[in-house]
């Protein structure tokens, strides 16, 4: 019932910078932790960050100190800002929530999310 949407992919010539945003919706109590993934041609599911409800913070080391990812608890949303883009960084982008919902008939229950993911191309 939780759905999560990624936005802001797009193709970008090596150094440049994308802001990818994932909005989670549904009947939402509380949300854990956030993260990021990537899914590059060939490759398996990469972590790239997470980021905790009290926006702690952890990158992998091939992101540290080019990607920052953000939180905006009022709108259920994560960020990731991609800065000093690599054409190695050209993956399908996802994320990732989990936490605490509601429904009616159920009451509480948690909860553990996948956007669709977005494409980020990185190419001259």
């Amino acid at each position: 019932q939780v759905q999560l949407v990624e936005s802001g992919g797009g193709l970008v010539q090596p150094g440049g910078s994308l802001r990818l945003s994932c909005a989670a919706s549904g009947s939402i109590l509380y949300i854990n932790t956030m993260g990021w993934y990537r899914q590059a041609p060939g490759k398996g599911r990469e972590w790239i960050a997470t980021i905790t409800s009290s926006e702690s913070t952890n990158y992998a080391d091939s992101v540290k100190g080019r990607f920052t990812i953000s939180r905006d608890n009022a709108k259920n949303t994560v960020y990731l800002q991609m800065n000093s883009l690599k054409p190695e960084d050209t993956a399908v982008y996802y994320c990732n929530a989990d936490g605490i919902g509601y429904t009616p008939s159920t009451g509480t229950k948690a909860f553990g999310s996948w956007g669709q993911g977005t494409q980020v191309t990185v190419s001259s």
